[in-house]
């Protein structure tokens, strides 16, 4: 399995904090059967910043820890940048990481309170600009849970989403654990938990889509997905954390 959303590279974020707390949470990955993780610190989020150079760097020496420690677990590059009125000149430039590198796939964060009003221009420009914005945990975003559809034609107009494998498994309460399974249904590491949820809920099918769509982005492939239909019918897409 491959975690595409993770917070593990040391004193970079509200993740790891040392090198030793890196190393604690790849051995909880290898426990639940992960291989590979998307390193991905929080960027320009109003309190953390951390730079395309910097992530390279730090993701390089903790693969070389990994290796010294007899760790079977690749770290890759990526980072999870908060939506701002930037993102396009910083891609242009090359400030921003996308997953992987070179996957051309770009993390999206939203505000947890609210989706700013230019966000549909932005996910566009994104695009146009030739890369493929993939919204993190739209789940946990107050505003969208109160107007899934809004949601929706983002999705419908070209952007992907990323459900965090933690609130599938109801870490994040009751509510948001019911609307992640509506996104689905609309087409930590918690991610073997949260796999079998999936696959208890929704069949094998989904739980293959999901873990394929991890391996695809890794691999610089188009995702597969459905066309999204509105909550309480059927299919949004699928990654996970």
């Amino acid at each position: 399995m491959i975690d595409v959303h993770c917070h593990i590279l040391p004193n970079s974020d509200d993740g790891a904090k040392t090198m030793e707390e890196s190393i604690s949470m790849a051995k909880a990955a290898l426990n639940d059967g992960i291989t590979a993780v998307i390193a991905t610190p929080h960027h320009k989020d109003g309190i953390y910043e951390n730079e395309r150079e910097d992530i390279l760097k730090k993701v390089q020496s903790l693969n070389e820890v990994l290796e010294e420690r007899g760790l079977p677990l690749t770290i890759l590059p990526g980072q999870e940048t908060r939506i701002n009125g930037d993102m396009i000149s910083d891609l242009e430039q090359g400030r921003i990481l996308p997953l992987n590198e070179t996957s051309g796939y770009v993390f999206v964060e939203l505000p947890s309170d609210h989706v700013p009003r230019y966000m549909s221009q932005m996910l566009f420009d994104i695009q146009m600009s030739g890369y493929k914005p993939i919204i993190v945990h739209p789940e946990r975003n107050r505003e969208l849970l109160q107007n899934p559809d809004m949601l929706y034609r983002f999705v419908k107009n070209g952007a992907f989403t990323q459900v965090t494998a933690a609130s599938v498994c109801g870490k994040f309460g009751k509510k948001i654990k019911k609307f992640t399974h509506q996104l689905i249904e609309s087409n930590g590491f918690s991610m073997r938990e949260a796999y079998d949820e999936v696959e208890k809920k929704f069949g094998i099918s989904v739980r293959y889509l999901f873990s394929e769509n991890a391996e695809l982005l890794v691999d610089e492939k188009i995702l597969a997905m459905d066309m999204p239909s509105k909550v309480k019918q059927r299919k949004i897409l699928g990654l996970f954390k």
